[in-house]
């Protein structure tokens, strides 16, 4: 599928986005919720074992990839940062690599904001629309989805901070490619597949069979099936069906949520040999205790107070490239922080309100 044909029937349904947007907002925040949490149930779960596996589940964080960032390299304004100082801000990316590699070249196919109040340890969260009409820090305005590509870890970090008036300074960052040898460890996932999901699944298939050199089968009709591990993530990204990048979104959210209900059913050897699949997928700043001591916080994530942001959009085509354009950013950043920090009279800082201006100027909406 060419770049000019995606577009095109990117186009074609934006009218669809705008409409659903709000719909499926509120469905993909089911999905934030399990993307977050799947690897805190597994952790608790080996936990309950008893007190020898604290010291294994530990190695097994040491897995992880450990890449730190450059603090004064990413936009926190000094006024922002004392006002939230009660909150532990991450940011949670999910990258399209097809290799072990998590930095510059790799789109934040996935980006949510994990808000901890660490006075009363109530975690709110926020997905970003990839493709979000944002300035990048150091660069022009752009999908938000390019920083990362652009800048690794450190510059996306900083273009959200920027653009949002946040003070995050820790990241964690999975590979979406994961998804692959995690679905065949735990024996594949149940899944509805449409008629409309159809035309597009098998191109999909092809490309993640390239790539990861599996030889996984087309699927030809409508109907539930079995999904290994290509056909899953050939499932979660489809994006042309009506309903676009939301409704992708929400595929991603029904996988997740079929692997997390897949996990609870298996043994502790296939659960610690599906951990051991995942440690290495993952890149953060954040060392091994800190994620121990997380776990309380995120076992009290509330569905019901995530959503997606922004909250107001409008889908526009500029030089030929489709973008998500905030209605106008400066409104929906007051109304991020209302939500998230109960500032219900915030005035964004002057960074913001700049930028705001300046996609009004570029795209005349506001």
């Amino acid at each position: 599928m060419s770049e000019q044909s995606g577009r095109r029937m990117k186009e074609n349904n934006s009218k669809t986005k705008k409409n659903t947007s709000q719909k499926s907002g509120k469905k993909n925040r089911k999905g934030l919720k399990i993307a977050l949490t799947i690897l805190v149930v597994l952790i608790v779960i080996i936990l309950a074992i008893g007190a020898a596996a604290y010291t294994y589940i530990y190695s097994l964080l040491g897995e992880m990839n450990q890449e730190d960032i450059n603090l004064n390299a990413i936009s926190i304004d000094e006024a922002v940062d004392g006002e939230l100082s009660e909150y532990r801000n991450i940011a949670l990316f999910g990258i399209d690599s097809r290799e072990d590699d998590y930095g510059r070249g790799n789109r934040s196919d996935c980006i949510i904001i994990a808000s901890i109040n660490q006075k009363t340890n109530e975690v709110k969260l926020v997905s970003v629309y990839r493709d979000t009409y944002l300035l990048l820090t150091g660069r022009d305005l752009d999908k938000v989805t390019h920083a990362y590509s652009y800048g690794g870890a450190e510059l996306a970090v900083s273009t959200l901070n920027a653009n949002l008036d946040l003070n995050i300074k820790e990241y964690v960052t999975v590979n979406f490619d994961a998804v692959v040898d995690a679905v065949d460890a735990l024996g594949g996932i149940t899944m509805p597949i449409t008629s409309d999901e159809v035309q597009y699944i098998n191109f999909y298939i092809d490309e993640n069979n390239r790539v990861t050199g599996h030889n996984s089968s087309h699927i030809t009709t409508a109907g539930t099936y079995n999904l290994d591990g290509v056909q899953a993530l050939a499932y979660s990204r489809i994006r042309y069906t009506a309903g676009g990048d939301y409704k992708r979104t929400e595929r991603m959210r029904d996988v997740l949520e079929a692997m997390l209900n897949k996990a609870k059913t298996l043994g502790v050897g296939d659960l610690i040999n599906f951990v051991n699949i995942m440690m290495p997928k993952i890149s953060t700043n954040i060392d091994s205790g800190d994620i121990i001591s997380l776990v309380p916080a995120l076992l009290n994530i509330n569905i019901s107070e995530s959503n997606g942001w922004p909250e107001k959009t409008q889908g526009s085509t500029i030089g030929g490239v489709y973008y998500g354009v905030p209605i106008n950013l400066s409104e929906n950043v007051k109304q991020l922080h209302a939500e998230l920090f109960d500032q219900e009279d915030y005035t964004p800082s002057e960074t913001v309100q700049s930028i705001s201006n300046r996609i009004i100027n570029r795209t005349g909406i506001q």
